[in-house]
């Protein structure tokens, strides 16, 4: 059962206790966090590790650092979780017993109107999660093909409608450029197909995706976990979208994305997880009654084994 005792002002973890026990967390172990966020999983860990283990927590946001707690155990980096074999080096680390990530937004930067994740605000067309970035939802809503942008909206968001969508955001781009969201709001709402919510939310996840080239990072963390953890360690994923939840599920089950059984000169198929749990498990009734953003949530466990032979990858 879950914990929904504390108060999160930043952000509320999904699937805390369950994700925390999927890790197995050896109290000497080094675990390594990925989507600090709000620090809710980060806490959780340092909780079960001892005087001798090690978290090390990314987070692209700067805002992410003021929830830092004072521990000398962590070891925060300031970057895109796609570094994470870079920075572990970095730090002297060769190997981890653990690598958890949660692939949602944060409530801060839903909230933050300035950022511009929420179609609730007003504000300029931003969407990134690392400030320093130069790709912003304006510069792809401005500058996209409608083939590129009908691909984002159909791929990213499931929108049905989505060739429709990216000849009216090309058509009024040529009248005046994109730049608020409410300049996007006023193109859209002609487009909604369904509930207007539902609609607006799939059409943001899309353009989110897209800025912060999430599916390419998502592969990059995958590819790098399995090359950093230990024999016996643990790859925790909390997942939001159908995509992302094939891509991991993919990765666990064949070491690949394509969904292809890889096998060796004599028909062995390489495996190199083994699943603790062969369903995704998703969130309680009650944890969506008080989090209504976990409802999507997918989570998938697996535990690094060692790969023997001479594998063509």
């Amino acid at each position: 059962m879950a914990d929904f005792n504390n108060t999160y002002d930043y952000h509320r973890p999904v699937l805390l206790n369950e994700s925390i026990e999927a890790l197995n967390i050896k109290p000497n172990g080094i675990y390594v966090d990925v989507t600090f966020g709000g620090g809710g999983h980060s806490r959780k860990i340092l909780e079960k590790l001892g005087a001798g283990g090690k978290l090390v927590a990314f987070d692209q946001d700067a805002d992410a650092r003021a929830n830092l707690p004072e521990d000398a155990r962590i070891i925060f980096v300031q970057h895109n979780f796609r570094e994470l074999k870079k920075f572990l080096r970095l730090h002297g680390i060769r190997k981890v017993d653990g690598v958890l990530g949660d692939l949602g937004v944060s409530s801060h930067q839903f909230n933050e109107a300035e950022r511009g994740f929420s179609y609730r605000f007003d504000a300029e067309l931003d969407m990134r999660m690392n400030q320093g970035s130069d790709t912003t939802a304006q510069t792809i809503l401005n500058s996209y093909t409608a083939v590129e942008l009908q691909q984002i909206f159909g791929e990213y968001g499931e929108v049905r409608n989505a060739k429709t969508l990216a000849q009216s955001i090309l058509a009024e781009r040529e009248m005046k450029p994109i730049k608020t969201i409410g300049d996007f709001l006023a193109i859209l709402d002609p487009c909604v197909r369904g509930k207007r919510n539902k609609y607006l939310s799939q059409v943001f996840q899309a353009l989110r995706i897209e800025v912060n080239d999430e599916v390419a990072a998502l592969k990059d963390l995958l590819t790098q976990s399995l090359e950093i953890l230990d024999i016996s360690g643990r790859l925790v994923i909390i997942s939001y979208h159908s995509l992302e939840d094939r891509l991991t599920k993919n990765f666990i089950k064949k070491g690949n994305f394509e969904g292809q059984f890889i096998k060796d000169f004599y028909g062995n198929i390489y495996r190199p997880f083994k699943e603790i749990s062969k369903k995704a498990i998703e969130p309680s009734p009650e944890e969506i009654k008080i989090n209504p953003r976990a409802r999507s949530a997918k989570m998938r466990i697996a535990e690094k084994v060692e790969a023997k032979g001479d594998w063509e990858l």
